[in-house]
């Protein structure tokens, strides 16, 4: 496969190399909606009439949300709404032109894998500015990354940040209490211990990450150093 990457915010790629899917639809304008981030953090969404229809609508029909955050030396991250009829979820995938496929980072669906994500590297892609991604809000990139992110060291101000972001983003009650849930659970997999490996790069212990060089579905070595460089640029 190929693909188009492009600095335009308001078109995706056509293609995305190794990654069957698509045709893809950018919709930006969800990054500003409250429902949105409901669905996308898994709060409660089944429970609001409204978020639960965008529910719905995001994992299905014929076109397949995607949605980009752009990291230094053109790499990509994408965020994709997977709509496969009984196997729908959320890919986080990283890819640069010169590669022939794009990896997996994580996968939040009833079959997860991950994590993909330290919490230095979510917050340096949420803090890059770089243009030609779906935003380059920090908050609305921090909370989409953040279902891929999962680390046992999360510094401090870490509930304070994630605090800011869900106050700015949503309308939810207890946004600080709700930081700390969130960076207690970190998803599916819970937290997880990142160490430094080879050249410089990050590894970690997850049972179901591709980052772990211990699981059999690992990336192999090359590839687990050019991710890891890829998300510290």
């Amino acid at each position: 496969m190929t693909t188009q990457v492009t600095n335009s915010p308001r078109i995706p790629p056509a293609r995305i190399p190794g990654y069957d899917g698509g045709p893809f639809r950018h919709q930006p304008e969800l990054l500003d909606e409250h429902l949105f981030w409901l669905v996308h953090l898994h709060l409660g969404a089944t429970q609001d009439r409204e978020a639960g229809a965008l529910l719905s609508r995001l994992p299905g029909g014929d076109t397949w949300p995607v949605f980009t955050v752009p990291l230094a030396g053109d790499h990509h991250l994408y965020v994709v709404y997977r709509a496969l009829e009984g196997e729908a979820g959320i890919d986080y995938l990283v890819h640069h032109p010169d590669w022939d496929a794009a990896e997996t980072l994580a996968r939040d669906d009833a079959h997860f894998m991950g994590p993909g994500l330290s919490w230095a590297e979510l917050t340096a892609a949420a803090d890059n500015g770089l243009p030609g991604g779906s935003t380059t809000n920090p908050h609305a990139r921090l909370l989409l990354l953040l279902p891929a992110f999962g680390d046992a060291a999360v510094p401090d101000d870490a509930v304070e940040r994630l605090t800011a972001a869900l106050r700015d983003r949503t309308r939810l009650e207890a946004p600080e209490q709700l930081a700390a849930t969130l960076l207690g659970h970190q998803g599916q997999w819970g937290p997880t211990h990142w160490t430094t490996a080879g050249s410089g790069y990050l590894i970690n212990d997850g049972g179901y990450s591709f980052r772990n060089p211990a699981n059999a579905f690992a990336w192999p070595t090359a590839r687990l150093a050019q991710v890891g460089t890829a998300l510290t640029l």
